[in-house]
């Protein structure tokens, strides 16, 4: 690679070694992490061909990248270029993984308000859900149970948040679900995108 940029191109060697090889390194580490974070979430949905496409070039990948840290390993800059690529991996990863909203969701909503406006819009959207009348700490409350895709999550969020302001709701990531919607397995293993979500009851 080196002699491809001083004699092929005719850059000079320094700039080379303090800023083309960085930044290559820089790039590739955030290509290759990124990739490591997508193939997790297709290795928690299943998809197996996806997943171990990703893996190949995810190693191959890092392996471009530590085969030039171990060829410069007098090269101070590489150092700070490989972590940084890692770290900035992370944060592109996630970015993409939002933008994929790959998989479902299950969404858990309780609030002692009426919901009948909420489990209609549920029925537009041809959303599978469970309604449970309950009893909570401060009386009588309504439990909502529904599994939808996670594209389709913001779009319940926001509705949900106009006609029911301070329900408390979760939202978890769900691994496995039949066809006809109903929840057969729930994942219990980490998840990037499982978080917790809520806000104080009415």
């Amino acid at each position: 690679m080196e002699t491809f940029f001083t004699e092929t191109l005719g850059w000079p060697e320094n700039l080379f070694s303090y800023f083309i090889l960085p930044l290559l390194i820089f790039l590739a580490r955030i290509m290759d992490v990124s990739i490591n974070t997508i193939r997790i979430i297709y290795v928690l949905g299943g998809r197996r061909l996806t997943a171990t496409t990703l893996g190949f070039f995810e190693s191959f990948i890092w392996l471009m990248a530590i085969r030039q840290i171990f060829e410069h390993l007098d090269n101070w800059v590489c150092y700070i270029a490989y972590p940084g690529g890692f770290a900035m991996g992370i944060l592109v990863g996630m970015m993409i993984e939002e933008q994929i909203a790959y998989g479902k969701v299950i969404v858990r909503i309780i609030t002692r308000k009426d919901v009948d406006e909420l489990i209609a819009f549920l029925t537009q959207q041809q959303f599978r859900y469970t309604r449970v009348n309950s009893e909570g700490l401060d009386g009588p409350e309504s439990l909502v149970f529904t599994v939808l895709p996670r594209e389709n999550l913001e779009e319940l969020l926001s509705k949900m948040k106009a006609i029911l302001p301070t329900a408390f709701y979760t939202v978890e990531k769900v691994n496995r679900a039949s066809e006809s919607g109903a929840v057969v397995q729930e994942s219990t293993r980490w998840s990037i995108a499982s978080w917790l979500k809520g806000g104080r009851r009415d």
